[in-house]
């Protein structure tokens, strides 16, 4: 009598095959197979596609454990190895799934995107598509959501994802989305868009040259629209649609938005995102590297969109002049802007690649003629200059500010005794790197003072510049006005990292401490900071960590400084693990070099950032 059939009460049949439960999400169909712990993962799925018997393409798919929240892609593997039994139930799901990708300028996506990708490679493989170089510096953020809407209002919410702008955008393509990063098998799979090469490409119907935008997309699907529509900032359609969008109400609130964050060092689906989930693609680390006006169209754009809706939806901490003359230098570039669009039609004939240029100037040069300067000195480093009080506060002391002709170039400011002695040596000189700038202005109390904290060998200097006028603590923008299209971007650029170097704030407890207090990080430091007020109270800087280590059990992070005390602290509402990233990626991004080649060091980033992986 054979035995192979009798299950045991174990769930194991007498042969030693127990019945392995799978679910085929594409056909909403649940199979189960005999097999043995010694069967491989892909043999597995060779064995359940012959059981379908379903003529389609799966070659993306691949076996998800629901109750481990794990992908088994090591197919080489065998069940046993995985620890997979009898209890187990898998999934056979594609690994590309759709997701609502809304980017920093508010506008959403479809894209399919690999959710067994680490998050830092999905994120990496979406800037390619979207023309995004350095995707190091952002990440995947999930919707905050307000704490005052009811849960059914939210859900209701969640079914319309169109908060701007009308239908989401969907550019052309047969498949009505776009592929995120190799699909084995797809006419839809994109390469990938920006050349590290940058070697000028040319137009095989006509011959013309593309520009670095339409060459890096290549047969995207972006490329049958208007790929150049993300490079271009669009004015918002209704102020009502700021009153329909959360906006945090206190620094608390605002720290809150962190918990969003997703791991970079695991996949999607074991972060729980579903598919036609919406998630925010965000830069997340405010250290912006090799920013060039001439391929970073795109990029800028999108960085200066993200300043924009963070003021607008009081997400960051400004004053009411530094968003006036935020506003005031939007509407100066997209003047600009649009007078660069004009005269670049009506003499599109006349463009000069900047290459080709600066190489006619140089040979001009050489035969000792003069130079056309068709693109402006851009290279140049623009100085500032004026009479400033500058005042150094000292314990007992009773003098107050002195008068100085004071020069600001590049990162240093030199204080002279009057105009005329500007050319000798400056009786003070200031060196800004890593410090940190306080504004206390008040335009109608004609009030425009400026804190420094100045790094020096035993701590930080406390430096006070007071101007007399307006015009002395801030430059004539008027100037932009002969610049050129690229000095326009780079001006932008400046303006985009000045809004968007703020604090990424944390809710945490320090240890020794009951109170909840707020930790914030930035490109070169730690600040603790007062919940209530948002004031710095200490400041540890990056340069004198010695190391940070994570208790992951109880949430602790301690950081180790050469000649400080050690820092310890417990988060409060984020996982630490988003603390420890921040503080990893910064460093890891800290080592970025112009002379290194457009890879990434992935394995470097997640030495730095994963913790326990």
């Amino acid at each position: 009598m054979a035995l192979d059939g009798i299950r045991m009460p174990d769930g194991c049949y007498a042969d030693g095959t127990w019945e392995l439960k799978m679910h085929v999400t594409d056909l909403h169909k649940d199979v189960s197979l005999r097999v043995t712990g010694e069967i491989h993962i892909g043999g597995v799925m060779l064995k359940l596609v012959e059981e379908l018997d379903v003529k389609k393409d799966w070659s993306d798919h691949a076996l998800w454990w629901e109750k481990k929240k794990t992908w088994l892609l090591k197919t080489h593997w065998t069940l046993d190895k995985y620890g997979i039994q009898a209890d187990a139930r898998l999934l056979f799901t594609p690994q590309h799934k759709l997701l609502r990708l809304q980017l920093p300028n508010m506008r959403h996506m479809r894209v399919k995107v690999n959710f067994s990708d680490r998050v830092f490679k999905a994120v990496s493989d979406i800037c390619k598509t979207f023309n995004i170089r350095h995707p190091e510096e952002l990440s995947l953020l999930r919707k905050p959501r307000d704490p005052k809407k009811k849960k059914k209002k939210l859900e209701e919410a969640e079914e319309d994802p169109l908060e701007l702008e009308g239908p989401l955008l969907t550019p052309g393509s047969a498949a009505e989305v776009i592929y995120i990063g190799p699909v084995k098998g797809s006419i839809y799979s994109s390469p990938g868009l920006y050349s590290k090469t940058m070697t000028p490409t040319y137009d095989s119907r006509d011959g013309s040259p593309l520009s670095p935008t339409t060459a890096w997309f290549g047969d995207s699907p972006l490329s049958e629209g208007n790929p150049s529509i993300l490079a271009v900032s669009q004015p918002i359609s209704s102020p009502d649609i700021l009153g329909k969008l959360y906006k945090p109400q206190s620094l608390l609130d605002k720290a809150k938005i962190n918990q969003g964050w997703l791991d970079s060092s695991r996949s999607l689906m074991e972060q729980d995102v579903k598919d036609n989930d919406v998630l925010l693609l965000r830069f997340k680390y405010h250290s912006f590297f090799d920013l060039n006006p001439k391929y970073d169209a795109i990029r800028v754009n999108q960085l200066y969109e993200q300043a924009k809706w963070a003021i607008l939806l009081e997400e960051i901490e400004c004053t009411e002049e530094e968003m006036m003359m935020f506003a005031a230098l939007q509407y100066h570039i997209n003047k600009l802007s649009i007078m660069s669009s004009d005269n670049h039609m009506n003499n599109s004939e006349k463009e000069v690649d900047e290459v080709d240029a600066a190489l006619s100037d140089l040979e001009i040069t050489l035969e000792g003629g003069k130079t056309s300067n068709t693109l402006g000195d851009i290279t140049s480093i623009p100085e500032l200059a004026d009479y400033v009080k500058v005042f150094k506060p000292k314990k007992l002391t009773l003098k107050g500010y002195k008068l100085y002709w004071c020069t600001f170039k590049d990162i240093t400011i030199s204080c002279y005794k009057s105009r005329e002695e500007a050319h000798g040596t400056p009786a003070h000189q200031m060196n800004l790197r890593g410090c940190e700038v306080t504004p206390d202005v008040n335009i109608s109390g004609q009030k425009f003072n400026i804190k420094l904290l100045i790094p020096v060998a035993d701590g930080m200097n406390e430096i006070w510049l007071r101007c007399d006028t307006v015009s002395s603590s801030a430059p004539d923008w008027s100037t932009c006005t002969h610049a050129s299209c690229a000095c326009v971007c780079v001006c932008l650029c400046a303006c985009v990292c000045v809004c968007l170097c703020v604090c990424v704030c944390v809710c945490v407890r320090f240890q020794g401490s009951k109170r909840e207090e707020l930790i914030g990080i930035t490109y070169n430091r730690l600040i603790r900071m007062d919940a209530s007020t948002g004031d710095a109270i200490k400041t540890w800087r990056f340069s004198n960590m010695k190391q940070w280590n994570v208790n992951w059990e109880i949430k602790m992070v301690t950081v180790e400084f050469a000649d400080e005390p050690s820092l310890a602290f417990i988060c409060t509402e984020v996982d630490c693990k988003v603390v420890h990233e921040f503080i990893g990626g910064y460093i890891f991004l800290s080592t970025r070099a112009k002379d290194q080649n457009e890879s990434l060091d992935e394995e470097m980033f997640f030495k730095l950032t994963s913790g326990w992986i």
